[in-house]
């Protein structure tokens, strides 16, 4: 039996709000009580994910991931994703739709 969508996004909703409120009197940086938050977001997300396929044959345009998934490699440097719209030498790189 599948959840309601609107249910699994209250849900879900409350998920980030539990994480929010775990971040924000974090007790170190492994506190277990934001790691158990952040799974349970990623639960909740699943949980609404798949309510929605089952529902409406519809998926959000996100995705959920976690340290494993991590394949080891950085394309990016640590201050994050590149987003400078052009290549190697300046010539912007934007397609006419905005897409690089």
């Amino acid at each position: 039996m599948s959840t309601d969508p609107r249910v699994a996004l209250q849900a879900l909703v409350a998920s980030f709000e539990e994480h929010l409120s775990a971040v924000s009197s974090r007790r170190g940086d492994d506190d277990p009580a934001v790691e158990s938050a952040a799974y349970r977001m990623m639960d909740a997300f699943e949980e609404y994910e798949d309510s929605l396929y089952d529902t409406y044959g519809e998926v959000t345009p996100l995705d959920v991931y976690d340290d494993s998934d991590d394949d080891g490699h950085d394309d990016d440097d640590d201050n994050g994703p590149d987003m400078d719209d052009s290549d190697d030498d300046g010539q912007d790189t934007t397609e006419a739709d905005g897409r690089p």
